[in-house]
Formats: C-alpha cells, structure tokens, sequence
C-alpha cells in the first residue's frame, strides 16, 4: 500500500475542494498517484450534488439586477461553504443571472425560481446541481428579494457580501445612491418606527423592562426609562431617524430626505450568511482523524 501522506492528500483536497477523508480513500485507492485520485474524485463526483447538500453553505455572494430605467430589481442570495468558492467567476456568474431571472419570471418563491429557464435553457436547479458537481460544494439559493419601483430604484452591493435595493421618490439624482449605501453601512430594519415588526419592538421592551426594575426607581419612573429605551433603540434601527453616515453626524437621513423634497418608498437589504450558523474548519483535527483511520 502506497504511503499517503497528510501534505498529499492537503493538496488533492485543495485541488478539488472536497473532504479530506475523501481525499484520502482515492489517493490510497491509486496508490499515491495525484492525477489518477484527482481523476477518481471527478468521476465520483456525480454523488455530490445529494452528499453536499448536508453540509452548511453560510458563505456566498449576492446576485443583484436592476431593470431598464431603473423600474424594478431583484437580489438573490446564493450560498457555498467556502470563501474561496464564492470567489469563482462561474459562481458569481450564475448569482447574477439568477438575479436577471428574477426580475423577469417574478417566481413566487424559492422552489418556484429553480424551475425558471436560463439562457441555456437550463433550469436553475439544473445549473446550481450541475456547479455541485463541478465545483465539489454545496450551493444553495437561499433567498430573494424582487421591487417594482414606486418611484425609482437605486441599488448597491458592498463587495460581494452586502446588497440593497431602495426605492425613491424625487429627489437628487445621486440621493438613491447614498441612501443605499447608507443602509449597506448602518444596517437598519425598516424606513421608520412603525415599520419595525411589532415582536421586535415587544422583545426591546420586555429587555429594557428587565433592565428598569433592576434600578429600584418608583414605576412611574420606571416606566418612563422603558419608553425612553424603546425609543433610543427605534432611533438606532430606522433609516429616517439614523444619523447620515456622509454627514456630519448631526443630520439624520429624514432631515436629507426632507431637504430634498423626496420619499423613501421600501428598501431591502441582504447580508451573506446573515442568520445561517457557520461550520468552524479545524484541520488539524480533520488531520489528526485521518490518521487514526
């Protein structure tokens, strides 16, 4: 039996982005010979569209499209397991016709979208199974976001990680731009107050009521510093009241806005890998198992 080294079967799995424990069968199975285990794995790789779907995708990029006259846009998150796959052109390329198909089929969700055509006349779920198997990773289209513009869309993307879409009424020209990037930057979680959802206001308000009985204060005042804690965290997560991050600190997006006579209609942002619990790689140990094995 050929001696297989950890450094060999480092380089196959670097080659081929699949597990080392895999990585090392196929070296052992041809005896130490690099491009015959290469050459195993691609054959074998027919099976790992169904065994990649096991393993968490919390990397990925955002595929981003705005129509024509900036009447409608579309985001859509497609994830992979690793940094180094969501750098691949073939992977981006596809997030950003997926992102076009959108706009145009309007899917009504996620199952409905892998069935729409792409220009090869492939589905999508064709293609995304089709990039398993070449790429060795799981990829998954995990969500998307499509706006008909009530007034016009202005969109950006921070790397490849962060997207938004906003939609504007009047205003300046350059106005949708900064607003995007203002929300790419400070993150908030709707327009104003009353657009953040009611059980986050209901969970801000039991934590800061935790925190007001701690302080032995009357319940009158009590009260008061729960309302006060409500409102400086509703200060904090909407768009209209945060302070302008290309301003001095003292003009809050409303007052921009305001100033310019416009009206933000909607805006959606999208973080990579935003909620989804990543796997933690410690190769050392993936070494340390195979060679107990």
């Amino acid at each position: 039996m050929a001696d297989v080294s950890a450094s060999m079967v480092m380089d196959l799995r670097q080659r081929t982005g699949l597990g080392m424990m895999e990585c090392k069968k196929a070296l052992t199975e041809t005896g130490g010979d690099m491009a015959k285990a290469e050459e195993l794995l691609r054959i074998r790789s027919g099976a790992k569209a169904s065994k990649a779907a096991d393993r968490i995708a919390a990397e990925g990029v955002i595929g981003l499209h705005v129509a024509p006259g900036n009447i409608a846009a579309a985001m859509v998150e497609v994830n992979c397991e690793t940094d180094f796959v969501a750098k691949n052109d073939d992977f981006k390329a596809f997030a950003n016709e997926v992102a076009q198909i959108i706009v145009r089929d309007n899917p009504g969700d996620v199952a409905a979208l892998a069935q729409a055509k792409m220009s090869s006349g492939d589905t999508i779920e064709a293609r995304r199974v089709a990039l398993v198997q070449k790429i060795g990773e799981n990829i998954a289209v995990r969500r998307f976001a499509r706006r008909e513009a009530k007034g016009c869309i202005a969109s950006y993307v921070h790397g490849t990680r962060i997207g938004v879409i906003v939609d504007v009424s009047g205003g300046a020209e350059t106005l949708g731009k900064d607003l995007a990037m203002h929300i790419a930057a400070s993150k908030p979680l709707a327009v104003r107050k009353d657009d953040v959802p009611a059980d986050i206001v209901a969970k801000e308000r039991a934590i800061a009521a935790a925190r007001a009985a701690e302080s032995g204060k009357p319940a009158n005042i009590v009260e008061k510093m729960i309302d006060g804690a409500v409102a400086k965290y509703l200060a904090e997560v909407t768009l209209l009241a945060q302070p302008f991050v290309k301003g001095d600190g003292k003009q809050t997006v409303g007052d921009l806005v305001k100033s310019q006579g416009a009206e933000v209609n909607g805006f959606v942002l999208f973080v990579v890998g935003e909620g989804i619990e990543k796997r933690k790689d410690d190769f050392a140990a993936e070494v340390a198992a195979m060679a107990r094995t």
